[in-house]
């Protein structure tokens, strides 16, 4: 790629980047796995105790995957703008 090719400018990549806040409610949560299982990007995953747990909140894509297939409805995903 050229020097003034947009694929290399990374101030460019990261501007247009979107962020997700993964909000789980722990007393909701009953531990099946099916947050974690669904997530494509590893976001979330289990914590000690198999709750639902943030790993890493910058992969999350904001797909919903998690949000939708959670039978309790304790996670949800938020655009941060």
């Amino acid at each position: 790629m050229a020097a003034g090719d947009p694929g290399n400018n990374k101030e460019e990549d990261v501007a247009g980047k979107k962020e997700f806040l993964i909000k789980i409610n722990l007393d909701f949560c009953k531990a099946c796995g099916l947050c974690y299982s669904y997530c494509p990007t590893k976001a979330i995953g289990p914590d000690k105790e198999f709750r639902a747990s943030v790993v890493d909140a910058d992969k999350c894509i904001g797909c919903l995957q998690c949000e939708n297939y959670c039978p309790d409805f304790a996670i949800e995903i938020e655009e941060i703008k």
